[in-house]
């Protein structure tokens, strides 16, 4: 699903991203422990690699909260869960902010979560990168070498969602984790929502999840602002879904634990 303006807007969201992915292995220099700049035995300085780890073996009812449990007291840039057919399949990628939270996290390998253990191991950028392609689908920014199945049409994985039932609450995911309301209000600019009724969910020490819930002043403007899905805050696209009063609600209590 493009948006209302069609293959421009998709073009624009892809050269966002595009840019914000050539611009992520510089990022670790600057951002603490990630300033770690490793030397060869030979002397010469050898650039950090990209700070990135798989997980796998995690509970089908895995959420990006028990990812960052899991890995408490590390600096977490970004939570992919990887989807299989619809459907979550026990692995996961995660960003660090900075080569030394790699080899931090890598001690982690085959500790339970849950009454599962967890695989923790290295992985290039380009994995994280193609598990990225295929949740967006949008290919055209990444290596030529992909040579994965296709994944499902932006047009039916829309048609999905069009297909749920809706109330006038949406849940928006994949937030900036320093997103504020205003840059919500924003993004919805276009539409009537309740502006009092934006929650930004967070982990219960207070960080946010890249989760929030939109009201919107009828079920028919949230099924209007559905053409926002896909579409960026920052440098990250957000995922769009309806959701009810009640989901809202629980996630407003959890926040508050």
């Amino acid at each position: 699903m493009l948006g209302s303006g069609g293959v421009s807007d998709g073009y624009e969201v892809g050269s966002k991203r595009q840019r914000m992915m050539e611009s992520t292995p510089y990022f670790a220099v600057n951002s603490g422990m990630g300033g770690y700049q490793p030397y060869g035995y030979g002397g010469g300085y050898q650039p950090p690699s990209f700070p990135v780890v798989r997980l796998r073996g995690l509970p089908f009812n895995c959420t990006d909260i028990d990812i960052f449990k899991f890995f408490a007291g590390l600096d977490i840039v970004d939570v992919l869960l990887v989807n299989k057919n619809g459907r979550f399949s026990g692995e996961a990628f995660v960003l660090f902010a900075g080569s030394m939270q790699v080899e931090f996290a890598l001690q982690r390998d085959r500790q339970n979560m849950g009454r599962r253990y967890v695989e923790v191991f290295r992985c290039k950028r380009q994995d994280y990168y193609h598990a990225v392609a295929a949740e967006v689908n949008y290919e055209g920014i990444y290596d030529n070498d992909f040579h994965g199945s296709p994944p499902p049409s932006r047009a039916k994985r829309f048609n999905d969602k069009d297909q749920m039932e809706y109330t006038e609450i949406l849940k928006l995911r994949g937030l900036p984790f320093s997103v504020k309301k205003p840059e919500i209000v924003e993004f919805f600019a276009d539409f009537k929502i309740v502006e009092d009724r934006i929650h930004i969910a967070c982990r219960p020490d207070g960080k946010a999840t890249g989760e929030a819930y939109v009201e919107f002043a009828s079920v028919e403007e949230a099924k209007r602002a559905m053409c926002k899905d896909k579409m960026m805050i920052g440098s990250r696209y957000v995922e769009l879904f309806p959701s009810t009063p009640d989901e809202a609600r629980r996630a407003e209590s959890r926040s508050r634990q």
